[in-house]
């Protein structure tokens, strides 16, 4: 099965520190590092890590960080061949503070705001070969949206990963194959009237949503509301865990897992990574995903 995820290519510059500051605080901080990363980026690489044969589009700026990150996704399997390089704008930078077992993002799109309709006008046949296209939205929403009515004309299924959070219209989440969002994105989509089991069973096997520590749940076609409680993990860096399960889940729906053993599988990808620092450093390997399985 081939894989093609659409998104944010970003440079993340990662500061740890004991905890996250507070308001107006200043704290002394341990590291600085500038590490491969991105919602879109992160996908792809965990997909590749998995064994899966995925293409990244997207966006960089001609700047140092872009080449580098197109080298880092070639060097674990990813292709490259149609994401745009431009000289009018940086590549996309996150600034993320990792402090007491969890963190904080500001993100500055760059060239991922760069990911127009134009763009995808320009890889809208080489997208209609693949079996599965990906999404995130760390590039204009317009485009996401764009993609999904592509792809819903030319019955290529989506996978779409509504964060960071944002308004969905229901017309997409209609078309869209499977939604992945967490606790906090699926009110923003859905509303605060119906509660998360109301929510899931409106979208039988189509809704997906990741509650942190207390793991994922679906609502199987039966109607029984399926939670996969996450798995025990000496926490290291929990940044790209969620990229982490949305790759590995969309690798195993796209190769024909029902939904119980795409989550089972998906939330320890999941649990794996966050034992690691770095989002795509953390993201484990097929050998590892299942040798954790067999126990």
């Amino acid at each position: 099965m081939k894989l093609a995820v659409v998104g944010s290519i970003n440079v993340d510059m990662t500061v740890t520190a004991e905890r996250i500051p507070l308001k107006g605080e200043t704290l002394m901080g341990d590291s600085i590092s500038y590490i491969p990363g991105g919602k879109g980026a992160n996908q792809a690489v965990a997909m590749a890590k998995l064994g899966a044969e995925v293409e990244m589009f997207g966006c960089v700026g001609d700047d140092s960080h872009g080449q580098k990150m197109i080298d880092n996704l070639k060097n674990v399997g990813v292709k490259t061949d149609h994401i745009k390089v431009l000289s009018d704008v940086p590549t996309g930078i996150a600034m993320i503070t990792v402090g007491d077992n969890d963190n904080t993002i500001i993100v500055i799109p760059g060239a991922n705001g760069k990911v127009d309709k134009a763009y995808v006008d320009s890889i809208k046949d080489t997208l209609a070969t693949y079996d599965m296209v990906v999404l995130q939205h760390e590039i204009p929403l317009e485009t996401v949206h764009y993609i999904v009515d592509f792809c819903a004309e030319r019955k290529v299924p989506v996978v779409l990963n509504p964060a960071p959070a944002a308004e969905v219209p229901m017309e997409i989440i209609e078309k869209v194959t499977y939604v992945t969002p967490n606790e906090h994105e699926a009110v923003l989509i859905f509303g605060n009237e119906m509660s998360t089991e109301e929510m899931l069973k409106k979208y039988p096997e189509k809704l997906v949503i990741t509650q942190g520590s207390r793991g994922v749940s679906t609502c199987l076609k039966s109607g029984e509301v399926l939670t996969i409680p996450a798995r025990p993990a000496k926490v290291v860096d929990t940044t790209g865990a969620g990229d982490t399960l949305n790759g590995a889940f969309s690798v195993q729906v796209s190769n024909g897992a029902d939904m119980k053993t795409a989550l089972t599988y998906a939330n320890t990808a999941a649990s794996l990574s966050t034992e690691k620092f770095g989002a795509q450093s953390g993201m484990p390997t097929s050998e590892e995903v299942e040798k954790e399985l067999r126990g």
